[in-house]
């Protein structure tokens, strides 16, 4: 659309992807980003042991993106040095080339998807950055520029990770003319590491933020008491649901049908006789490990003693 004196509007959209045609087409669709956790505490690694004269640290971001680049998940990243004055930026390209180099012989399927910074303003030389790693990744996709508010300086004193997209801006086409539009951003995990975040996650309500590994009878009855408080709070729902009390949710009530029709029907006496005996092997491997643990310690000791 021509834009001439009479008007003073712009128009800002996502940058245009690249069919399997050839063609250039507008990117409509919606664009997510996951990012997982280890993504965030690498990245809060690296900002702790930055140099004094820094405030702030780059790296390089890597994933996997779907087949139409509409998700990208985010699932590792590397530190890549640089110098920032305000007169100038300086990105180390060849420790980024061999790292990148160095992962692929690890795991090849991951690929650059874009770059982190910490902070949470966007300077002068973030548009230079994204024209770097905008060539680094595989076109005709967009680099994904990742921001972490280490400072906590916003209202709700969270880390305030957020991620963007550049689009070019203006009539001629410089690497520093260029426009950050926001896409959703989520944290991924997988259930293996549901365990670790967890026991992260308790270390908040303790005063000196430690806390230690639990035993596995110990782990086994507190999940069993937030599947029972789940099945509480939902019990509680469908009834107040019944009773009129609470307006009926269609999502939540087809959600709720899906969960109970995957649960397989076993008999109440069935299932008492299999938990048992997973209970008493799981006995057997503690009893097991313990003695096996003793036996090497009096071993150590015999050991001094000779």
């Amino acid at each position: 659309m021509p834009i001439d004196a009479a008007t003073s509007a712009l128009n800002l959209s996502f940058p245009p992807t690249t069919s399997a045609t050839g063609f250039v087409v507008p990117q409509s669709r919606s664009f997510t980003v996951s990012v997982n956790p280890v993504v965030l505490f690498s990245i809060l690694d690296h900002y702790l042991r930055r140099q004094e004269n820094q405030h702030r640290v780059i790296g390089t971001l890597l994933g996997v993106r779907s087949e139409d680049g509409s998700e990208v998940e985010v699932r590792n990243c590397f530190p890549v040095p640089h110098d920032e004055s305000q007169n100038q930026v300086a990105v180390d390209m060849v420790y980024h080339q061999s790292m990148f180099e160095l992962h692929k012989k690890v795991n090849a399927k991951e690929v650059i998807v874009g770059w982190y910074a910490t902070g949470s303003n966007l300077n002068q030389w973030n548009a230079l950055i994204q024209d770097f790693y905008s060539k680094e990744v595989s076109p005709p996709f967009q680099a994904i520029h990742l921001t972490m508010d280490t400072d906590l300086k916003n209202e709700e004193k969270l880390l305030g990770v957020k991620t963007y997209v550049s689009a070019p801006i203006g009539i001629s086409a410089k690497p520093e003319n260029c426009l950050f539009l926001p896409v959703p951003c989520d944290v991924k995990y997988f259930d293996a590491e549901r365990s670790g975040l967890d026991l992260l996650a308790s270390a908040k309500d303790q005063t000196d933020r430690s806390t230690s590994l639990i035993s596995d009878m110990d782990n086994l009855e507190k999940t069993i008491l937030v599947v029972q408080e789940m099945l509480e709070r939902i019990s509680e729902y469908v009834n107040k649901v019944l009773d009129g009390s609470v307006p009926a949710n269609n999502k939540v009530g087809r959600f709720l049908m899906d969960t109970v029709s995957v649960v397989p029907k076993i008999d109440k006496v069935e299932f008492e006789k299999m938990f048992n005996s997973h209970l008493q092997d799981l006995l057997m491997v503690v009893y097991l490990a313990n003695m096996t643990r003793t036996q090497l310690a009096i071993a150590e000791k015999l050991q001094l003693l000779v």
